[in-house]
């Protein structure tokens, strides 16, 4: 599609796209479609506009931004500095917001950790200004339901070419046309509907020798214990809401009973409180938990945020807290209506536990009292009771593509080195192994089925893992290729954004070549990733924007550095060896190994950069 009939298709629904539910778009053509505003589906969107693409998001809700505007807001990365490019665009405008507003001295500032830590409204406000910034060439539909069915797609000699929505007001339905698809759903649902392979739960341990795989059972910081088979099964890892709470009192809402509310659900945890019973090693709490842990710490995990609101998640050293395991099994396969079923039952069980731990009985009165200074907060969420609008959907389908991401990929070869290099890495990232229960309590059990925390180091993430087999015109940077295990460290919020990046860009490149996005060229693909500040590969060192950055990036993946280093000291000078094996491995022409020797590091790679391309 030129680019004038896709800023023709703009004009008619303009600005009513960025107005929740009223954009309206039946049968519209665009260059990129993204199904799901998630943070991977906006960067996609935003990365395929500036790359000069017409792009339409598609969303399901009335709100964008998946998880981190729905309570998410403490980041889950390993290292900082790891994965870079639009995240660390929007981790930048989040620390611009609090420094705007309320001052660079002031606690917002400080609390929100460089951009790092923030409040869901604000991440919301920050990706719709993303979105407006491109709305020349992006558009957002919104209340645009895909159905995973073969028949809201169609594919014309292998290539998807065209997809069914309905619209949830309306009950219309619309057809989107694209030269590449993305699916950015945290389900996979676009991928199923076209015919992808998937799969959903656990491999066994022998299949990938992975440790943590299959069924396991281990205390929090210890071992595999009685019960570890390593056996597979289709179990995935429990959902729950990432709660927004604060007690201040002109913020705080007060929890109320839910209309669906069991007492029994809850007693089990009353009788840990009094016993001080956790899933620790001997089951004894350690001086690490002593953040609310007399409060509302013992029934979540609470990390702050700006304005004296926490991100609550889970609790993991407790046998019952906000995850809801086994019960969204279905999940990653079911219809809408079961799960906005299972988003309902999840909200009452969430707010029944807030409830059980203010106002029951068998609980110690010192310890409810501390709990009901807790509540919602009235700042977040007010078209939805303040209750987080989106389920925290951790593992849905996970799409076969052209590579499989393993814990291997995520694990140093020895000690203190790094993980496997990627030559095709289209981003760095870190972030531990890491599952919550797939199960709920079994007794005699260390801890719930399935939850561990596993070390890993800063890895490099191959181009295949959003590359889906055999189907062409379709990338999957969200229900990205990797086992159970594997997948447990690319499913943060980080990855996935940088991913969705390297969608959008890829999807552009394969448009101007016109090739499918399996044939694009990676080595163009890293060029314009590096171009926008994107990490393919950490070192310590070195940050997008550095002088030599780019260079260090491109050629480390090409082998010139040395492969277990974290440092790439580009001011050094350049050895002898370091100038003739660098050379070898470029395969650049015109630079001899007695003028390398002239250079720094970063001088030299720049050399060898510009000669090889």
């Amino acid at each position: 599609m030129n680019d004038h009939f896709g800023l023709r298709i703009w004009a008619l629904v303009g600005i009513l796209a960025f107005s929740p539910g009223r954009a309206r778009a039946a049968d519209a053509t665009f260059d990129v479609v993204v199904v799901g505003s998630t943070p991977g589906g906006i960067m996609a969107g935003v990365a395929a506009a500036r790359a000069g693409r017409t792009a339409a998001i598609l969303e399901r809700g009335t709100h964008v931004g998946g998880l981190p505007a729905n309570g998410l807001g403490a980041t889950d990365i390993g290292t900082r500095g790891a994965t870079g490019g639009l995240f660390l665009e929007f981790v930048g405008r989040v620390k611009r917001h609090y420094v705007a507003t309320y001052g660079a001295d002031s606690p917002q500032a400080r609390d929100c950790s460089d951009g790092y830590h923030f409040e869901p409204r604000v991440a919301e406000q920050v990706f719709e200004g993303l979105i407006a910034e491109h709305k020349g060439r992006l558009a957002v539909f919104r209340r645009r339901q895909f159905d995973a069915e073969p028949a809201n797609v169609d594919r014309e000699a292998g290539r998807l070419v065209a997809i069914r929505v309905r619209d949830r007001d309306s009950g219309a339905v619309e057809t989107y046309r694209a030269k590449v698809f993305i699916d950015a759903t945290y389900e996979g649902d676009l991928a199923a509907a076209a015919g992808c392979a998937y799969r959903v739960g656990r491999e066994g341990r022998d299949e990938n020798d992975e440790p943590m795989a299959g069924r396991l059972y281990k205390a929090w910081g210890g071992v595999p214990g009685p019960g570890s088979t390593g056996q597979a099964d289709n179990a995935i890892q429990a959902f729950n809401y990432r709660l927004c709470l604060t007690r201040n009192p002109e913020d705080r809402v007060e929890v109320a009973r839910p209309a669906r509310y069991d007492r029994d659900e809850y007693l089990s945890l009353a009788d840990d409180v009094r016993e001080g019973r956790t899933t620790a090693p001997g089951g004894k709490a350690g001086k690490s938990m002593a953040l609310a842990w007399d409060s509302i710490g013992r029934i979540v995990n609470p990390v702050a945020i700006p304005n004296g609101k926490v991100d609550a998640n889970n609790q993991h050293w407790n046998f019952l807290s906000s995850d809801l395991p086994e019960e969204n099994w279905p999940w990653p396969t079911s219809g809408w209506d079961w799960r906005d079923h299972f988003a309902g039952r999840l909200r009452d069980y969430t707010l029944g536990l807030l409830y059980f731990a203010q106002n029951d009985p068998a609980l110690p009165e010192d310890f409810r009292a501390r709990c009901r200074e807790w509540g919602l907060a009235r700042s977040e969420f007010a078209d939805d009771g303040h209750f987080p609008r989106q389920v925290y959907v951790r593992e849905g389908r996970r799409v076969v593509g052209e590579y499989s991401f393993a814990a291997k990929d995520a694990v140093p070869t020895r000690p203190d080195g790094r993980p496997p290099i990627h030559a095709d890495s289209v981003t760095a990232s870190h972030y531990a192994l890491d599952s919550h229960a797939v199960r709920k309590r079994e007794p005699g059990r260390a801890h719930l089925d399935g939850f561990f925390s596993s070390p890993s180091r800063p890895y490099t993430v191959p181009y295949g893992v959003i590359v889906p087999k055999k189907v062409d015109g379709l990338l999957t940077p969200v229900p990205v290729s990797g086992t159970h295990v594997g997948f447990s460290t690319l499913r943060m919020e980080p990855c996935w954004m940088a991913l969705g990046e390297a969608a959008g860009e890829a999807a552009a490149l394969a448009i101007e070549a016109d090739l499918a996005p399996r044939r694009v060229a990676v080595a163009a693909l890293q060029e314009r990733l590096v171009k926008h500040g994107a990490v393919l590969m950490y070192f310590r060192d070195m940050k997008p924007g550095d002088a030599h950055f780019e260079a260090v990036q491109l050629m480390a993946l090409r082998g010139c550095l040395e492969p277990d280093a974290w440092l790439a000291r580009p001011d050094d000078p350049v050895t002898e060896a370091e100038a003739r094996r660098w050379i070898e491995k470029s395969g650049a022409a015109g630079v001899s190994p007695d003028e390398a020797r002239s250079l720094k590091r970063g001088e030299l790679l720049d050399r060898l950069r510009r000669a090889s391309k």
